[in-house]
């Protein structure tokens, strides 16, 4: 039962109204009971890991114990109080009609200092979303609020959420150990920077690539080891940390004037031409021409180099990219062997799908797996990648609400005479370019949402999506054979995590989408002691 839930059942017991119109004083009574009978989880009670449901070696955080739970257990005074807090600041915030558990939900516990909910069964992202929204939608949000409070609440109690389900965050991290047990995970922090995601990869053994002074610096802040990064940009700023990238002379130069023991790892330009997001124009020297000159170079100016990396590109539509980019290093690290390097890292870069794509993560690995084993045998090369979007696209489903819908001539929408008299839909979600759908702009994939409540028998019409603000720019979906919805609708977009929140703005003034974290009771006792 939920705490609220049960404070007005020890109201009525005393007659009073469920509502919350009794005396301020025995409101905080019945709360002050509720949570003198909670069983809150006390530091080292955690489950261990059990070897069947985690079957791998995972990496303990090096931090004191008493971190690990930064939870000082308040009063029972104390905690009502801050569960009244708590429920005007997230009502305030657009969340939930006073963001009581949903069903299924047991307990909240906290990593970091955001709360995550613990539920029974494992998380099924599409059912809980409905949930959330059926909670949204509820008219009691009003009806715990004085009328003051809804007047000054009502027009910021329409933000989209994001539901991050912790449940398919460790199923990825699962599923690289099971494809790819000898290659290392570098999550690539610029994908999504969301830090409760951040911890968990942490505390399951992932370590971090990071492209700028900041993205480091958020790492560092949750307790991560300096030695469990890599700075991944050939082209940066001045900085610390040891194990860097490099495509050029000029960068060279630059990190022996400022670094003169760095680890340095060549990039070499080995992108797929089909993939989303080729990065050869930008990034990486020729394998065959620029690669030899820059490991003798370094040779000359008594520059550390240690290995290969590469970026097949994100989003990589061809498997055969990574066996090419694999032979390409394997003679690039006989040439530093012979000009007296010590070549002993290879770095397999990113591009490994995240969610729906026409070639499966298990393909890919297949490949990466074959290539190994033949052009790098030895176990003394420490293999590592770079995936991003394959951690952080299918955790995160975004729900956006139809904050207005119109009925157009569907000519308008298709630019096409014979749609003339036809009906057409145009929909304003309260989400759009400038915010989560900035993916659309900036990593060139077109996201794909449904209705959350399909209607039986509904005709499909030919409709266009729109985000929020003024600028037409701001589009979502276009010539979309879709039910007819109306507004107060929800729409559901899954796979959401790469490249969205990550660069999304509040431009306009509309809000980045709330986010609500669950995790199912089994994963929760995975992980809990490793935090």
């Amino acid at each position: 039962m939920g705490f609220g839930a049960e404070e007005d059942r020890l109201l009525r017991e005393k007659g009073k109204a469920a509502t919350g119109c009794g005396r301020a004083s025995e409101v905080a009574a019945a709360r002050s009971e509720v949570a003198a009978r909670a069983k809150w989880p006390q530091p080292g009670n955690a489950q261990r890991i059990h070897p069947k449901i985690f079957p791998l070696t995972l990496v303990r955080c090096a931090r004191p114990a008493a971190t690990r739970y930064p939870l000082t257990l308040a009063s029972t005074s104390e905690v009502g109080q801050k569960k009244k807090e708590d429920n005007f600041i997230l009502i305030k915030r657009g969340v939930l009609k006073k963001m009581t558990m949903i069903k299924g939900c047991s307990r909240r516990e906290l990593i970091g200092d955001i709360k995550v909910e613990i539920h029974d069964d494992p998380i099924i992202a599409e059912e809980m979303v409905e949930a959330l929204a059926n909670k949204y939608d509820s008219e009691d949000v009003h009806n715990s609020l004085s009328s003051v409070d809804v007047k000054r609440m009502s027009v910021e109690i329409d933000d989209a959420f994001l539901l991050i389900n912790l449940d398919a965050l460790l199923e990825r991290f699962k599923l690289w150990k099971r494809e790819l047990p000898h290659v290392e995970p570098f999550y690539a922090v610029k994908c999504n920077t969301d830090v409760t995601m951040l911890r968990v990869l942490a505390a399951l053994g992932v370590n971090f690539d990071c492209a700028s002074k900041q993205e480091i610096d958020i790492v560092l802040s949750i307790g991560v080891d300096p030695s469990r990064i890599i700075y991944a940009n050939p082209c940066k700023t001045r900085a610390f940390i040891k194990l860097m990238t490099f495509d050029n002379a000029e960068e060279l130069e630059k990190i022996q004037e400022l670094h003169n023991s760095a680890r340095l790892v060549p990039r070499i330009a080995v992108s797929d031409p089909t993939a989303t997001c080729p990065l050869n124009l930008k990034f990486g020297a020729d394998p065959v021409h620029a690669a030899p000159k820059l490991l003798a170079k370094a040779k000359q100016m008594g520059v550390n180099v240690e290995g290969i990396s590469f970026h097949v590109g994100s989003g990589c539509n061809d498997c055969s990219a990574y066996e090419i980019a694999i032979a390409h290093a394997r003679r690039l690290f006989d040439l530093g062997e012979a000009m007296g390097h010590h070549m002993n890292f290879l770095d397999l870069g990113g591009g490994f799908p995240g969610g729906k794509h026409h070639i499966a993560f298990e393909q890919i690995s297949a490949v990466i797996s074959g290539a190994l084993c033949r052009y790098f045998p030895d176990p003394a090369v420490r293999v590592v990648a770079e995936p991003g979007r394959f951690f952080a696209a299918r955790p995160f489903t975004l729900c956006a609400n139809v904050i207005h819908s119109t009925a157009v001539n569907a000519e308008r929408i298709t630019h096409n005479d014979k749609d003339i008299g036809s009906k057409g839909m145009m929909y304003y979600l309260n989400d759009g370019v400038y915010g989560s759908f900035n993916c659309i702009l900036f990593d060139h994939v077109h996201p794909k949402g449904h209705p959350l409540r399909p209607k039986e028998g509904a005709e499909a019409v030919m409709s266009t999506i729109w985000g929020p603000t003024c600028d037409s720019l701001d589009q979502i979906e276009d010539k979309k054979m879709m039910e007819e919805m109306s507004t107060g609708d929800w729409i559901v977009y899954p796979e959401m995590g790469a490249y969205t929140s990550a660069a999304s703005t509040t431009f306009n003034g509309f809000q980045r989408p709330i986010a609500i974290y669950a995790i199912s009771q089994a994963n929760w006792e995975t992980i809990a002691d490793l935090l």
